[in-house]
């Protein structure tokens, strides 16, 4: 599988962390990803992140019974605009 995830570094995940428990021991008090850099929008530890914010590794270990990678894909960037969403409002 050569695709990689869609992503477009809005940090929509990284900024609402406090919403799963799967991520909620990230949180550096505000909800926000206690390794994510604000001005930069990015991860500062991305090379090494936790499982649960590796997509490819989430859909491969936990996922891909369920869901071929394309639906996976969809299901993920619906969940991408409604933390997005959320997070404008």
């Amino acid at each position: 599988m050569s695709e990689i995830f869609p992503c477009n570094n809005c940090g929509a995940c990284c900024k609402s962390i406090r919403l799963s428990t799967l991520t909620d021991w990230l949180d550096r008090g505000d909800g926000v990803c206690r390794h994510f850099d604000d001005t930069q929008n990015t991860c500062t530890i991305y090379e090494n992140r936790p499982e649960v914010c590796n997509v490819r590794v989430m859909y491969e270990k936990h996922y891909q019974s369920q869901f071929n990678w394309t639906e996976f894909v969809v299901v993920n960037q619906k969940a991408c605009d409604a933390l997005l969403a959320q997070i404008n409002e």
